[in-house]
């Protein structure tokens, strides 16, 4: 019997009970049974969704009218499987980012399904066109002004808390016939009232699709500018083996390659210099060609002067860091050019003003501090 093919209610009903175990029982963070448990119920959806498809129970040619009620909790898959991918643990950011990225695609899928029975409201309507120009930037809240990304969450938060009780009045009436569980009807309720409440919880689903995709761009954002994870020893070994393989089957092979210089200095912590992105991603330092390395193979160990005597002194005199001039001449006062009337004039000028200064201030008149 274990053999035989699973029907969909069964699948469905299984992957059902099993979220909502993870969402009741208590498990401990990133514990094997907790990524068991999510795992499962990930396989068990992505089989529902599978069968779905063999089934062609979803056509983009049929109406809302057309499904009928028990098949409404089936659009919510794609949404569960976006948040039951979410809370896997990961051990790396590429494999977070891998995650991310698969939920953002489950969201996608879920609202454009949604979209197709025309089950969006006109808001989620429009934030799905804002979302589907620009997916890697959409905010809910799409403003640099405090002010208003204050009031748009206020408002975003309001709206969540009017859905929410919605469905909740709706589900505590006696018609919709509740089981233990609230997300699974008894089968005894009104239908219409069972439709109703079906209708409820996707407009809820799809409020907090749209917050979690402005999440999600959030996190990658974060993501996006932390620092390469480090190495493994296991990398570093296979890039060494690799390296050495580069460098061909000769001893006295040369590369220009940084890293394979630092690792044969041992100043190298083992790994790649640069990024595919071009960022260094340890300390490095620059070495000459091979051709002056070879050159400086016989020279002596002290510095060698680089220029001559006078080359520096002229050197030093274009930088203006020699001061010619002093000595005897100096003090020589040049004579001065009798045919030249404007310069005579101007001597003249400058030696009246002078006197002029020194009759209006004598010797020791602005010394007023240490007159007895």
């Amino acid at each position: 019997m274990d053999g035989e093919p699973r029907s969909l209610k069964a699948v469905f009903a299984d992957a059902e009970s099993q979220r909502i175990a993870l969402e009741t029982q208590p498990f401990t963070p990133n514990s094997q049974e907790y990524t068991d448990a999510i795992s499962s119920a990930i396989k068990n959806y992505q089989e529902s969704l599978r069968l779905i498809s063999h089934l062609s129970l979803f056509s983009p040619n049929e109406s809302l009218e057309d499904l009928s009620t028990s098949d409404l909790p089936l659009l919510l898959i794609n949404y569960h499987l976006a948040e039951l991918s979410q809370k896997l643990p990961t051990p790396s950011l590429p494999e977070r980012k891998r995650i991310l990225t698969s939920a953002r695609d489950f969201y996608e899928r879920f609202l454009h399904l949604l979209d197709s029975y025309s089950l969006l409201s006109t808001p989620s309507s429009k934030l799905l066109e804002t979302y589907t120009s620009s997916p890697t930037t959409f905010s809910t809240a799409n403003s640099n002004d405090p002010t208003v990304r204050r009031n748009a969450k206020i408002a975003n938060f309001q709206t969540e808390k009017s859905l929410r009780q919605k469905l909740e009045y709706l589900r505590a009436r006696p018609e919709y016939g509740a089981s233990e569980d609230e997300d699974i009807p008894s089968g005894a309720g009104d239908e219409e009232v069972v439709r109703e409440v079906h209708l409820a919880n996707l407009a809820y689903r799809v409020h907090l699709t749209f917050n979690s995709l402005d999440s999600l761009n959030r996190e990658m954002e974060i993501l996006s500018m932390a620092p390469p994870t480090p190495p493994t020893p296991q990398q570093n070994q296979q890039q060494a083996e690799d390296d050495l393989r580069h460098r061909g089957k000769g001893n006295d092979s040369y590369s220009d390659r940084l890293d394979i210089m630092n690792r044969a200095l041992g100043s190298g912590r083992g790994g790649p210099i640069l990024s595919q992105q071009g960022k260094p991603l340890q300390p490095f330092t620059l070495l000459a060609n091979r051709q002056d390395i070879a050159k400086g193979v016989f020279r002596p160990s002290h510095n060698l002067p680089t220029m001559s005597i006078d080359e520096y002194l002229e050197e030093e005199r274009r930088r203006g860091g020699i001061i010619e001039g002093g000595g005897e001449k100096s003090g020589q006062v040049p004579e001065p050019d009798e045919d030249n009337y404007e310069k005579a004039e101007q001597e003249m000028y400058k030696a009246r003003a002078w006197d002029e200064f020194v009759e209006e201030n004598p010797r020791g008149s602005g010394n007023t501090l240490n007159r007895g």
